[in-house]
């Protein structure tokens, strides 16, 4: 998983600083939106071809690695 994750780059010049995937100005929050709304890799690939499949597993491992929590308590 370190591999894909490494595809995920911030600069501030880009997007303001967002995670992006590889430098470009696609970013993930973008990406994981359009994988919520129910589009499929394919479809995602074929809008932004520029994006490799690898691209979006990435987003999909930076996502589940900035969600791991200890607990969730109710308020």
């Amino acid at each position: 998983m370190n591999a894909q994750i490494n595809r995920i780059t911030f600069d501030p010049l880009i997007c303001h600083g967002k995670p992006c995937i590889r430098g470009l100005r696609y970013p993930v929050e973008m990406i994981l939106e359009l994988l919520a709304s129910g589009m499929s890799h394919e479809e995602i690939r074929a809008d932004y071809a520029d994006l490799e499949p690898e691209d979006l597993f990435a987003c999909l491992a930076y996502a589940a690695r900035t969600t791991r929590v200890q607990a969730v308590l109710p308020e």
